[in-house]
């Protein structure tokens, strides 16, 4: 697989990842809906700045794990694989609804991001998430760690742009739609499964 293939497969994981209705997006929407657009983009803009660090401490995790003898190295990348594939059936076993989506409190835009900057930082599954998944993709055969998680910290910040930027611009018709389909958020969540279940297969194959 070449280097941009493999970004490829990142950025379709990634999306999956990202636009499963989940704590972040709700907090987006829900700052959207009582503090208009820029309330919204904010929190976004929180959200963002702890996607970037989670993208560093993965580095920095690869970065160590290189170091290990390459039959560690291996196993681990399996682990990484084998735990892709359990939240993908995780996915595929669950019902994602959203019933609600109440307005936050009122609150500065500081407060916004700030907020939205802590909630995803201090979220303890995604550290043990990026752990697992970024040693597939970061790997010494495509150069240094360093460019190769500079270039995914872009990826993830500007996905978590696109996706929840696009509800604080769009709020009101986000929470109808999150809100009255419930079928389609559950089949959301399902096709983001079948994407784990399919980016596990593939690490391990190739």
């Amino acid at each position: 697989m070449t280097y941009t293939e493999n970004l490829w497969l990142f950025s379709f994981l990634l999306f999956g990842i990202i636009v499963v209705p989940g704590m972040d997006m709700l907090f987006v929407l829900a700052n959207s809906l009582n503090g208009g657009r820029r309330a919204g983009l904010a929190a976004t803009g929180g959200i963002m700045i702890g996607g970037a660090v989670h993208t560093a401490f993965g580095a920095l995790g690869v970065g160590l794990l290189t170091r290990l003898d390459p039959s560690v190295f291996t196993a681990l990348l399996y682990a990484g694989a084998a735990y892709m594939a359990w939240i993908g059936i995780t996915l595929l076993r669950s019902s994602i609804t959203v019933s609600g989506v109440d307005a936050a409190q009122s609150r500065s835009l500081w407060m916004a991001f700030r907020q939205g900057t802590m909630t995803c930082l201090l979220n303890p599954k995604a550290y043990l998430f990026v752990l697992a998944v970024y040693p597939q993709f970061m790997l010494p055969q495509y150069g240094a760690i360093w460019m190769q998680a500079l270039t995914m910290g872009v990826l993830t910040v500007f996905m978590q742009f696109a996706i929840y930027g696009g509800l604080a611009f769009a709020a009101g018709t986000s929470r109808t739609f999150l809100v009255s389909r419930p079928r389609a958020t559950m089949m959301i969540g399902r096709g983001a499964g079948l994407v784990f279940i399919l980016v596990a297969v593939m690490t391990v194959l190739r």
